[in-house]
């Protein structure tokens, strides 16, 4: 990979206010004047963070990337540390307006028509925790997601996604995956408890159902439905509402 270039050249800008977090305020012409606005002292030009005036949000983390002039932004939940906003743009005034919207506690979708590269993740904000409501925000965000996936087993991938979640045994647990493959927990982020088997959608367009991490000891099928139903089978009894994890 090609050595950076360094960030003054990159951010000519920037560099000429001394740091991002400057250069933000004055794209904001006033509107970050009484908005905290930090950088770490050893990428000043290339990160910064907007704090919120809502304790449930982190402060917005604002990256300038190294090989190409472009600014990302990620804003994440506190208790799992899951995005519920992304997004990259080349226009610093954008990043401007959706800091002070994020700072200012705007609505999500607010914060997406303040500055429209803002990327909803699908995840909603669950103030008190409620392991419920973080599970089915787990669930929302995954279907999104895999309706945005790019590749080509994208469709087999999805319809993996919406079969599970059809299934209530399963929409009543807390998804995650892990190397693409779809798995289940008792317990929310920061700390899982993974319970049940795993599935998978392959390439040639079957799906497959194990018990490890990896591999498909419990079957391959021919469809999403199929495979859904044999890691139902496989679930144990008596599982509780899923709880907190950490």
């Amino acid at each position: 990979m090609p050595t950076p270039p360094d960030p003054s050249v990159l951010y000519p800008e920037v560099a000429a206010h001394g740091s991002l977090a400057a250069a933000l305020r004055a794209e904001a012409k006033g509107c970050l004047d009484a908005v905290p606005v930090t950088f770490p002292d050893s990428a000043s030009l290339l990160h910064a963070t907007v704090a919120s005036t809502l304790p449930h949000r982190e402060p917005l983390q604002i990256s300038a990337w190294s090989h190409e002039r472009r600014w990302s932004i990620r804003g994440t939940e506190p208790f799992q540390s899951m995005p519920l906003i992304d997004g990259t743009t080349d226009d610093l005034a954008e990043v401007a307006r959706s800091a002070r919207a994020w700072h200012d506690g705007a609505a999500l979708d607010d914060i997406r028509r303040a500055a429209p590269f803002v990327h909803l993740t699908g995840r909603f904000e669950v103030p008190d925790h409620d392991p419920a409501h973080l599970t089915e925000s787990e669930w929302q965000s995954m279907r999104q997601e895999a309706g945005e996936l790019e590749y080509a087993w994208q469709e087999t991938h999805q319809a993996l996604i919406e079969a599970a979640h059809a299934e209530p045994a399963l929409r009543a647990l807390y998804p995650f995956t892990s190397h693409w493959a779809l798995r289940f927990s008792t317990t929310t982020r920061p700390r899982l408890t993974p319970v049940g088997p795993r599935l998978a959608a392959n390439s040639d367009g079957t799906y497959g159902v194990g018990r490890g991490p990896i591999g498909e000891d419990l079957g391959r099928f021919a469809t999403a439905n199929e495979a859904v139903a044999q890691a139902v089978r496989q679930l144990p009894s008596g599982l509780g509402p899923v709880t907190l994890g950490g």
